[in-house]
């Protein structure tokens, strides 16, 4: 079982290579498209250029995320992972992370919003820059698989001792046979479909 676990590792590895050239390509290919356009003339179009550059922040943006990502597995796998334990406030951080997406959410027209009634303030204690990598990830995650013209719906319940975050959508779900994996590094539920909308299969690792 140990060899085929590491044979598993390694052919997701293999393609996790792939996805990841690909993933940093294209960002990178369509920067420097928008760089060229504005410099062939586009740049004296406030029409045009204001267009270009928020097409270039979206695809800094998606270079960051792949990042992030990068970054964390690789302390998480070299034991480097030093969590900074703070207090803060759920919602502000979840503010945050809506005003980072709005764009890439008005673009396919969905709208980000809370659970009707879900005033009630949460401070917690725990990393706060993990918990907003985790957050950006799964908001991202259910704005690129949604369905346009829909929306993305975040909900907080106190449990007493800790409390639960749920993110709901309308988007193409995940079917029963892949739950138990959407933990696992480097797996992709369906490796066409995500190649299409881009990631590493890291997000949720």
């Amino acid at each position: 079982h140990e060899l085929e676990e590491l044979e598993r590792l390694a052919t997701y590895r293999r393609r996790f290579i792939g996805d990841v050239s690909h993933e940093l390509k294209t960002p990178i290919f369509n920067v420097q498209g928008f760089i060229h356009t504005l410099l062939d003339g586009a740049l004296y179009d406030s029409n045009v250029n204001l267009q270009y550059l928020q097409r270039a922040a979206k695809n800094i943006e998606r270079l960051q995320m792949i990042v992030e990502d990068l970054e964390t597995i690789n302390k998480l796998e070299a034991g480097q992972m030093i969590l900074d334990l703070q207090e803060f406030d759920l919602h502000e951080l979840t503010d945050e992370v809506y005003a980072d997406l709005e764009m890439r959410a008005s673009e396919r027209n969905i709208r980000l919003t809370y659970k009707e009634g879900a005033n009630q303030r949460f401070r917690i204690r725990a990393d706060k820059e993990s918990i907003r990598q985790v957050l950006m990830n799964l908001v991202h995650n259910s704005i690129k698989y949604g369905k346009e013209g829909g929306l993305t719906k975040i909900s907080f319940y106190d449990m007493e001792t800790y409390v639960l975050v749920e993110i709901s959508d309308n988007g193409i779900g995940i079917t029963p046979e892949h739950l138990s994996h959407v933990f696992d590094r480097f797996y992709r539920v369906d490796k066409h479909r995500s190649r299409e909308a881009g990631g590493t299969g890291l997000g949720l690792s």
